[in-house]
C-alpha cells in the first residue's frame, strides 16, 4: 500500500460540501467514485478542509492509501479523465506513509469575493456575494486589522462544531478592491466552522456603517455573538491553499 496526496480544485456549486453525506452528493463521493473506477476497489479519502455546500476550492489537499498499481506520475491524468468536469486534480503524487492531509496541515488561505457593482455580474453569480450598496473600503481595511493575531473567535463560530478550543491565529487579513470586486484574503493556522464567512459578514456591516471597531473588540474579548455580523453566503468563499 502507498500513500498519495492530491491537490484538487472544484466548483462547489453543485455539491453539498466536501465531506460524504448519506442523502446528498458531495465532492468526496465524486472523488471516491472515480478512485473506485480507477483501482477497482473502495478507497476512502481525507481532506485538509471540510468545505460547506456551495464553497469552492483551488487548492484543497486530499490524501488516501491505495495499491501502487497506478504510479503517482500517472494519477493526475488518470483521475482527470474520470472525474466530473467541475473537479480537477492539479497535482498528484506519492508521499510519506504517515502523511494525513488534515492532521499535518499547518495553515490555510481562504478568499472571499464580493461583487459590489451597480448591478450583479452574471458570470460571478456562483462565485461572489452581490451587494448593491457601496461599501466603505477604508473602514473595512481598518477593522480587518483587529482580527489579526491570536484571539478567541467563539463569537464568530457557527453552532455544531465540537472543537477543543475556539482560539485561532489569523496571521493576515487583507481587504482589496479592483473596480467593482472586493476580495478578502484570510491566512491563518486554522478556522472554525463558518468563521471566515462570519468575519466577512461583520466587515460588510462595518463597510455599511452598521458595526464599529468597538463592536469587533467586544465580540473578540467577551465572545458576544450579537456584536458580530451575519454569515456571508457560501458562494463567495474559496479555499486557496493549504500549508504543511
Amino acid at each position: 500500500m502507498a500513500t498519495y496526496k492530491l491537490i484538487i480544485s472544484y466548483d462547489g456549486t453543485g455539491y453539498h460540501g466536501f465531506q460524504y453525506q448519506e442523502n446528498a452528493y458531495t465532492v468526496q463521493e465524486a472523488l471516491e467514485k472515480a478512485l473506485k473506477k480507477l483501482y477497482g476497489e473502495a478507497i476512502r479519502v481525507g481532506a485538509a478542509g471540510r468545505t460547506d455546500a456551495g464553497v469552492h476550492a483551488r487548492g484543497q489537499v486530499v490524501s488516501f492509501r491505495a495499491s501502487s498499481q497506478v504510479p503517482g506520475t500517472r494519477l493526475k491524468q488518470a483521475l482527470n479523465g474520470i472525474l466530473p468536469k467541475d473537479i480537477v486534480v492539479v497535482e498528484a503524487g506519492e508521499v510519506a506513509g504517515t502523511f494525513l492531509s488534515r492532521r499535518d496541515a499547518r495553515g490555510k488561505v481562504y478568499t472571499y469575493t464580493i461583487d459590489n457593482g451597480p448591478y450583479p455580474d452574471v458570470f460571478r453569480r456562483n462565485y461572489a456575494w452581490y451587494l448593491p450598496y457601496r461599501l466603505d473600503l477604508e473602514k473595512m481595511q481598518k477593522a480587518a486589522v483587529y482580527f489579526q493575531g491570536e484571539h478567541d473567535f467563539k463569537a464568530f463560530q457557527a453552532a455544531g462544531s465540537p472543537v477543543k478550543t475556539t482560539v485561532r491565529t489569523i496571521s493576515s487579513l487583507t481587504v482589496n478592491r479592483a473596480n467593482n470586486i472586493i476580495v478578502l484574503c484570510f491566512e491563518g493556522n486554522g478556522f472554525l466552522y463558518k468563521m471566515v464567512r462570519r468575519i466577512t459578514g461583520t466587515l460588510v456591516k462595518v463597510g455599511q456603517g452598521k458595526r464599529t471597531i468597538e463592536d469587533i473588540q467586544e465580540a473578540l474579548i467577551c465572545a458576544k455573538r450579537r456584536n458580530a455580523g451575519p454569515t456571508a453566503p457560501a458562494r463567495g468563499l474559496c479555499l486557496e491553499k493549504v500549508f504543511y
